[in-house]
């Protein structure tokens, strides 16, 4: 989310200006054309294939639909802003990485996840005719559909690229960004109440919004490419992380080995990968790093509670019950309350939309 901070012009786009050789260029990306609604971190986002994006998150889409070209083997974390995209990359650098580092010289000791995993769209941003980072683990809070088609692979084949996606409660995750919210609009921004923030949520103008349909997006996805797209609740990983942390690993064709359970390898990834266990961490508590659209951001501000259910504590009653109304009209069934079940076969994610837990 803090990719939304861009407020720099971009030579990709255009407020209308040099429209002609812009059209040539790039038919689909007028800014000035382009539906725009009240930003979250930026003064305005943009409407663009049914989602919402700022500037400088456009001007990396685009970098990345034109020139992005995966690698064998790469993974992409795709999740919307606040999901648990910080644990997810820890948990997923731990299992692609576990043979090459120990567990008192990590990696993650000494760095933050999201120095150590790019976000592909503030990536392209920052390298708009090579928007591929040499690291095979990425990340991205793009809608399925905004993706380039190089990640995906075309019509006829799966994607080349496994994809993870992490979704959560959306009051939670409405909770959480407007509290993230408050520690990085600018300064010369109208302060954004909850109460706003909690209208743009449910009308779809939120960051990498709308949030249910960025949801059902990868859910499709998972169902019509299960052996490359791998649909997870965070509240059943908070729930079960050992065994999530197994399924992951399988999806990724990097199982563990009967050697590695019996080690507690598994054990201590998860226990490396806590949320205790990352807050904690002085560089967490106080390392700054760059990466996003800022030249540096707080680790801290990545850690603030982590738990399921605390938009009760946050949310109104009457906004509590308008959101899982619209979960459920948006959706079609109980996001929260229907079964995700990875297949013991590896081969993706069963939905069994009449089950509940």
């Amino acid at each position: 989310m803090a990719s939304l901070l861009s407020t720099q012009s971009s030579p990709l786009l255009t407020n209308g200006a040099n429209k002609e050789k812009s059209q040539q260029q790039y038919p689909d990306i007028i800014l000035s054309e382009l539906p725009k609604e009240r930003g979250w971190l930026t003064e305005h986002v943009h409407q663009y294939k049914d989602f919402w994006y700022s500037a400088g998150i456009l001007q990396g889409l685009i970098s990345l639909q034109q020139n992005f070209k995966p690698k064998p083997n790469d993974v992409l974390l795709a999740s919307y802003p606040k999901s648990g995209t910080t644990w997810l990359k820890a948990l997923l650098f731990a299992i692609t990485n576990r043979t090459k580092y120990d567990y008192k010289t990590h990696p993650l000791l000494s760095s933050n996840p999201h120095e150590l995993v790019h976000q592909l769209e503030a990536y392209a941003f920052k390298h708009p005719t090579n928007p591929t980072p040499n690291s095979s683990l990425m990340h991205s809070h793009l809608a399925f559909n905004s993706l380039p088609e190089s990640i995906l692979g075309g019509e006829d084949s799966n994607s080349k690229c496994k994809i993870v996606y992490v979704f959560r409660d959306p009051k939670d995750v409405l909770a959480s960004c407007w509290h993230f919210v408050q520690k990085l609009r600018p300064k010369d921004l109208p302060m954004l109440s909850l109460q706003e923030a909690f209208d743009l949520f449910t009308k779809g103008c939120s960051p990498f919004g709308p949030f249910w349909d960025h949801v059902i997006g990868y859910y499709k996805a998972s169902l019509e490419f299960p052996k490359s797209v791998f649909f997870l609740r965070y509240e059943d990983l908070k729930k079960d992380p050992i065994f999530h942390a197994k399924k992951l690993a399988e999806f990724l064709g990097q199982p563990f080995s009967l050697e590695e359970e019996s080690e507690g390898i598994i054990e201590k990834i998860t226990e490396l990968c806590s949320f205790e266990k990352l807050s904690s961490l002085e560089v967490n508590k106080d390392g700054t790093h760059t990466g996003f659209f800022i030249p540096t951001i707080a680790n801290n501000i990545f850690f603030r509670q982590g738990k399921v259910g605390d938009s009760k504590n946050h949310l109104s009653e009457e906004m509590i019950k308008v959101m899982d109304e619209i979960t459920k009209q948006k959706l079609g069934f109980d996001l929260m309350n229907t079964s995700f079940s990875p297949q013991q076969n590896g081969k993706g994610i069963e939905s069994d939309q009449n089950h509940s837990n």
